[in-house]
């Protein structure tokens, strides 16, 4: 059976550079009725735990370390007994939120399999150094977390950003998937490799 995705939103806060603003954040949750995998745990363990059930979670996969994304990550961790993950480049972002270090790490092409499907991770820094995307060409999406968004590139005006490098990103790692993959970001609505192509052509 293939891995199915499961969605929910969740609200709160980001702050970074002395300045907060309220956020949604989406979750998502891949795999089927016995284990799953988690990318990214904003705002509410409960909402997460409700949307888990009582599946075993194999990994808290996070996209990148703003604390909109791992605030409750520890959290979640700890009540699933699931290792949080993130790409190392990512760590100085992390210790702005947290004092404890994840529990392992995500490297580039590293293969995450959940209910019989693949998940590989893509770095694409830019929004932030350690940013990484989660492509699942089996179900013909990738999960972008704040790299790539319906309408364009994640922000890039805060510490630990830059605009070069996640437009480079976005067009080395991110284009070369087909045009038809679904883009699930970590905010805001669906949207398409191919539409993004275009748009960020234009």
């Amino acid at each position: 059976m293939t891995a199915r995705i499961d969605h929910a939103v969740t609200s709160g806060t980001f702050s970074l550079d002395g300045q907060t603003f309220d956020v949604d954040n989406n979750v998502w949750v891949i795999g089927d009725d016995s284990e799953c995998v988690v990318i990214d745990a904003p705002h509410d363990v409960d909402a997460i735990a409700a949307v888990i059930g009582d599946r075993r979670v194999l990994a808290v996969l996070c996209s990148h370390a703003h604390d909109d994304h791992v605030r409750y990550a520890p959290e979640l961790g700890e009540r699933f007994e699931a290792p949080v993950l993130l790409h190392p480049d990512d760590l100085v972002v992390w210790r702005l939120t947290h004092d404890s270090e994840p529990d392992g790490e995500l490297a580039d092409g590293q293969r995450i399999v959940v209910a019989g499907t693949t998940l590989t991770v893509l770095h694409t820094p830019g929004h932030a150094p350690g940013a990484v995307c989660f492509h699942a060409p089996e179900l013909g999406v990738v999960f972008t977390g704040d790299t790539l968004f319906n309408g364009g590139p994640g922000a890039t005006g805060r510490s630990y950003s830059n605009y070069d490098t996640i437009v480079a990103s976005i067009k080395d790692r991110l284009f070369a998937l087909p045009d038809e993959t679904v883009v699930k970001t970590g905010h805001g609505e669906d949207t398409t490799i191919g539409a993004e192509r275009a748009a960020l052509a234009s």
